[in-house]
């Protein structure tokens, strides 16, 4: 296939480490769905977003959009798992942003209210590296309209553009920042807070140690060194470790 027809033209390292989209769970994915498969999360529900409130958030922010091809920043499961069907995958840089792990999930994600989990979101910082998925402009409405649904599940992430180095050239892309008035945003958790969550939180999308463990791995196939990321896995390995071993007893 060409470039216009193939999406891994530039490249074609992540081809096989993208899951399909039209096979993804987050295609069909609904709050509907996830109450019908997980009934005893219906307690989230005064947390979670109607749809006619969150259907409101994309108009908003695509308003101003014109007819053309839109580009998606990805950085954290969004770069393995898009649910997306994209024409173009290329490498990013968004300046002035920087992953962070501060998004607490007690929701049923990746952590509950017994044993919360934690995420990244995308805050203030000093740059950060990802993906950017182009969505042909005849495919934004249904795109987004599914992209919303994941994202913007509920109260935590505000919908912006923000400028990226795509391939070394700025662009506008869609991406999606911390909402610091949310209450699942804590900005002031400590690196042993962080390393504990991490280590225990677990819902129906996995662990929230699988979930950093893929972001790692998604750096490693792009020849991308995110020093926090690999060393925040270290130490919840590690925090693991200390947790498995047996208790010296005193001798009396």
């Amino acid at each position: 296939m060409d470039h216009k027809t193939d999406p891994f033209a530039h490249h074609p390292e992540l081809r096989g480490k993208i899951e399909d989209p039209l096979t993804s769970f987050f295609r069909d994915f609904s709050v509907d769905s996830v109450l019908k498969m997980h009934p005893e999360l219906a307690s989230v529900m005064e947390w979670v977003y109607s749809d006619e409130a969150r259907e409101d958030t994309r108009r908003r922010c695509l308003a101003d959009y014109g007819p053309d091809d839109l580009w998606v920043f990805a950085y954290g499961s969004l770069m393995w798992d898009p649910a997306l069907s994209f024409s173009d995958v290329r490498r990013a840089y968004v300046p002035d942003f920087a992953r962070r792990f501060i998004l607490v999930d007690d929701n049923g994600g990746r952590g509950t209210k017994d044993s919360p989990g934690l995420m990244a979101a995308l805050d203030q910082g000093d740059g950060c590296a990802g993906l950017v998925f182009r969505i042909s402009a005849q495919d934004v409405e249904r795109e987004t309209e599914i992209l919303w649904r994941r994202e913007m599940i509920g109260p935590g992430y505000l919908p912006v553009f923000v400028t990226a180095q795509i391939d070394g050239k700025p662009g506008r892309a869609l991406t999606f920042v911390a909402d610091h008035c949310a209450d699942v945003i804590d900005a002031d958790l400590s690196r042993s807070d962080q390393v504990r969550l991490i280590a225990h939180g677990a819902g129906f999308l996995g662990t929230s140690k699988a979930y950093l463990e893929n972001i790692v791995t998604q750096f490693a196939h792009l020849g991308i060194v995110d020093a926090d990321c690999s060393a925040l896995l270290q130490e919840v390995e590690a925090f693991l470790i200390s947790e498995s071993a047996p208790v010296a007893r005193t001798q009396p």
